[in-house]
């Protein structure tokens, strides 16, 4: 049974520069395994048939058929008698051969191991489990004592904040799931970054959202020209920002950035969501920095932040900060999707939240010393790549000087190197010639990534490109 079934111009355009080496059929049927990988094609998927994609491509239809064969082989694809070829659900299970599950490397998940102290907390909060679960345990807004603690770290950062304008949510991707749902119609235009965070943008686009993307990067910053085209131009209901440390860039937005883009979209009536799960992963030195709406003006800024990156991806603890009023709608809507964040988790979260200095100390020491062995080895062993010396956050933005990525990602993981394409974090297409390597994983782990990383980039350097995809994709984004 399948649950969608996908265009030949809708594959189109998702497949991006995929004619990175000969044979076509092999390098199609790469292109289309990376998209199942990347969950960009949802599995129970029917892919179009050999002759309208053959027609879509510019292909033959025997080339077509090929890449269908190779992708049945290998488990990708099922063909299904009056459906076609249908995606199959992969787990790990992926081109006939991870190098040993065990010994692969899982750099598609940009978040570190639990903060050293973690386990104590949970033990102390595990000793007072009788007043913790007296409570009714259905609380939409969150736990109190959590709320007032989260209100006081925005105090201390220069944003006073009362705990009724805090929530308490599942993580912050289940924030930005309720914002969407609550402030995006179909139809809507959200403008984002590109690159960009890629749940958010998949949250957006469930909603019916029609996404717009803006340019970042580390050299440059927000293209504040192109910002202002297309907020002016595109009218969006919601801007989607990561100010501080962005993912995967780690660029930080200017002071004068923050101003103009909040006025552009306060002139327009959008509301800015910033999400800053990464703002005060500085790698350098420990950095809190004031946060957006205290710089730009609180009107019509929600600010989202978690626990994820700072202490555990597995302490499923976010937040948003807003108005009181937009509160109250977040608290209608909420039951909807779910009736409130677990009380254990919040218990062990308030327990944390005095302790963030320390927290974040130990975070910047293992993000410096990541980040510091990968610029080491890839400078070194990769001249011709453009390895940032990025300030912060939790992943380098490789520039590869050649629309390599979706290739050099599907050769990583053959030798057990996991990690997600440029093109995974694009708004509107592009990226082939970026990827983002996390530097998250501790010091002798990102070694051996970055020995694997350079293999595979031997084995798809010299690939033959099309003459029309030597100009990066980026920049019509």
């Amino acid at each position: 049974m399948m649950d969608s079934r996908l265009s030949a111009r809708a594959l189109d355009a998702q497949l991006g520069a995929w004619r990175t080496r000969e044979p076509a059929y092999e390098a199609l049927a790469d292109a289309i395994r990376l998209l199942c990988l990347d969950n960009r094609i949802a599995p129970r998927t029917a892919l179009p048939a050999e002759r309208e994609l053959a027609a879509r491509l510019g292909l033959s239809r025997t080339t077509v058929a090929a890449a269908y064969r190779s992708l049945r082989a290998s488990g990708h694809i099922e063909s299904v008698r009056g459906s076609g070829s249908i995606t199959q659900p992969l787990g790990r299970r992926d081109l006939g051969r991870v190098a040993g599950d065990d010994a692969s490397i899982d750099l598609q998940q940009a978040s570190p191991a639990a903060w050293p102290g973690l386990a104590a907390v949970y033990a102390e909060a595990a000793a007072d489990a009788p007043s913790i679960i007296a409570r009714p345990g259905y609380e939409v807004l969150g736990r109190r004592g959590l709320r007032e603690a989260v209100a006081a770290r925005y105090a201390e950062r220069g944003l006073p904040t009362d705990p009724s304008q805090i929530m308490i949510t599942n993580g912050a991707q289940s924030a930005i799931t309720l914002l969407a749902s609550l402030i995006v119609s179909r139809g809507d235009r959200a403008l984002l970054e590109t690159p960009t965070y890629p749940h958010a943008a998949e949250a957006f686009a469930r909603q019916g959202a029609r996404l717009v993307g803006v340019p970042v990067s580390i050299g440059e910053g927000w293209d504040l020209e192109r910002a202002e085209h297309a907020i002016l131009r595109s009218r969006p209901s919601v801007l989607y920002l990561m100010p501080d440390f962005q993912n995967p860039t780690g660029a930080s937005m200017s002071l004068e950035a923050r101003i103009r883009i909040t006025e552009l979209a306060r002139s327009v009536g959008a509301i800015v969501i910033v999400d800053e799960t990464t703002a005060e992963l500085g790698a350098d030195r420990v950095i809190s920095p004031a946060p957006f709406a205290a710089v730009a003006g609180e009107e019509s800024v929600i600010t989202l932040g978690s626990l994820g990156k700072t202490v555990w991806g597995g302490l499923r603890i976010g937040w948003i900060r807003t108005d009181v009023d937009m509160i109250r709608r977040l608290t209608a809507a909420r039951p909807t999707t779910d009736l409130g964040t677990p009380e254990f988790e919040q218990a062990v979260a308030e327990r944390l939240m005095p302790a963030m200095p320390e927290i974040l100390a130990q975070r910047s020491a293992l993000l410096r010393e990541g980040r510091d062995v990968l610029m080491r080895a890839l400078r070194r062993d990769v001249p011709e790549w453009d390895v940032p010396a990025t300030p912060g956050g939790v992943a380098m933005w490789m520039g590869l000087g050649a629309p390599r990525s979706s290739a050099l990602t599907l050769a990583a993981r053959r030798r057990g190197l996991l990690l997600s394409a440029g093109p995974r974090f694009s708004v509107g297409g592009g990226h082939e010639r970026h990827i983002r390597v996390p530097f998250t994983a501790p010091a002798p782990v990102l070694e051996r990534a970055a020995g694997l990383l350079v293999e595979a980039w031997a084995d798809v350097a010299d690939a033959r490109w099309e003459p029309g995809e030597s100009a990066p994709l980026d920049a019509v984004v």
